[in-house]
């Protein structure tokens, strides 16, 4: 099973080992490093009847891809998967029959994706995780994710409180205003100071939990990512910018099924050439070997 026991979380932790008394010390220590990824979108945009987070790309579920993701990540100690009830059992199976290693639990996230961020984070909170935990917060639905992006918000939260993936924009953004029952032009932000902001999102546990109880008590609150939170909520905690890429497509309706398909075969095939590159090398060198 995916989920542990109770006892057993209590027992090892979030990370999975027994939870000891550590002395402080002025060095940067070692600490969970959580990846909690969001499948809980009804997809509405998408297609209702067909869960986007089990739809197929290349050859895998596109939850799944993101899982592997961050399974595979060196610096990753523990994934909690929050879903949507109709596709939790689903995504359980998935995680059994992959052995991820790394998964601690699949629980059911909200209506809105910051109810799912929060549940995750009182998990989290009745887990024990400390607070310079690191947590990365990533869309499910954007599942080619780079190692390098997960790696640069990891070593970011060794200088910062909170970061997000992100890319520049290439395009001139607008600022508007209303104008009548239409839109007009109010402002246009210097290129070079424009972002399109990704996910992972990362943020020090204890910046993240507080950002959103500050929230909490704001009848406007709907934000549509996490770091507009800390932005909006801890004005005076700066959040840094982890370099992205184009790569890291979010899959919101149908018409980018092509070009996702497109990004999981240019990965197959450089696996492919990767693997045949160092059967080569192995090759050579038994050759050598034996003279």
């Amino acid at each position: 099973m995916c989920e542990k026991s109770q006892d057993e979380q209590e027992e090892q932790g979030v990370t999975g080992q027994a939870q000891t008394e550590q002395p402080q010390t002025e060095q940067i220590r070692d600490v969970p490093v959580v990846a909690v990824v969001l499948a809980a979108g009804f997809g509405t945009r998408f297609d209702p009847d067909n869960p986007k987070q089990l739809v197929s790309v290349g050859d895998r579920p596109i939850v799944q891809w993101s899982i592997e993701a961050f399974e595979h990540n060196p610096q990753v100690t523990d994934i909690v998967v929050v879903v949507n009830p109709k596709v939790r059992q689903a995504v359980e199976t998935l995680c059994e029959q992959g052995r991820y290693a790394k998964v601690r639990m699949v629980i059911d996230g909200g209506r809105e994706r910051s109810d799912s961020t929060q549940s995750a984070l009182q998990v989290l909170a009745d887990a024990g995780i400390p607070g310079d935990a690191k947590v990365l917060i990533h869309d499910a639905v954007r599942p080619f994710v780079e190692q390098s992006a997960i790696r640069g918000c990891v070593e970011a939260l060794n200088q910062f409180d909170a970061a997000t993936v992100a890319v520049p924009s290439t395009d001139t953004v607008l600022l508007t205003a209303d104008l009548g029952d239409r839109k007009a032009i109010d402002s246009v932000p210097d290129r070079p100071n424009t972002f399109r902001a990704q996910t992972p999102q990362a943020f020090r546990f204890h910046t993240i939990r507080e950002a959103y109880a500050k929230a909490a008590d704001d009848p406007d609150f709907h934000p549509t990512d996490d770091t507009r939170v800390v932005v909006d909520y801890l004005p005076d905690t700066p959040v840094t910018i982890v370099s992205g890429s184009e790569t890291n497509l979010k899959i919101t309706t149908l018409a980018d099924i092509p070009v996702a398909e497109s990004i999981a075969g240019t990965l197959a095939e450089a696996r492919a050439n990767d693997a045949e590159y160092w059967r080569n090398r192995m090759h050579a060198l038994v050759g050598s070997l034996r003279g």
